[in-house]
């Protein structure tokens, strides 16, 4: 019985591997990101987070966004310009894991930086991270309970 489920185990661990998904899709296979996947589709990002990466993303849940009020989250994913503006602030160019997270300022695709912080758990700017180094093939995704705006 050992043997079969070591079998089964190193089974689905190559199929995993054969089977690698890039950021969107792991994204959008865990269940928790609809309305991220949606706002990337808005903003006309999907391809660019199926590209070739390696991106990191501090990717917000249905919860995080169901903190906006739904008439400015209504307004938000209306505005493709603003949109874009605000979903890739939460992009940081390369693969960073959460090993090698450190306090202070960290660039974004946005062009403007996030503050990290490490005191207490890792923040990004006012977010909370709940969930670190989702890994795929394309890069890391990091799971936040607020959505981050660029100042």
């Amino acid at each position: 019985m050992k043997k079969l489920i070591s079998a089964v185990a190193v089974s689905f661990c190559l199929m995993s591997t054969a089977n690698a998904k890039d950021i969107v899709d792991t994204a959008v296979s865990a269940g928790n990101f609809n309305t991220l996947a949606t706002a990337l589709k808005a903003a006309g990002l999907v391809e660019t987070l199926k590209g070739k990466g390696p991106f990191t993303v501090f990717a917000p849940t249905d919860a995080a966004f169901a903190k906006i009020p739904k008439a400015q989250l209504d307004a938000l994913l209306a505005d493709k310009a603003k949109l874009t503006a605000v979903l890739t602030y939460h992009v940081v160019p390369g693969k960073v894991m959460s090993k090698d997270v450190k306090a202070g300022m960290v660039k974004t695709v946005q062009g403007s930086s996030l503050t990290v912080g490490t005191k207490g758990g890792v923040k990004v700017d006012n977010a909370n991270v709940t969930a670190v180094d989702i890994v795929a093939d394309n890069g890391v995704i990091h799971v936040i309970d607020t959505v981050v705006l660029p100042k």
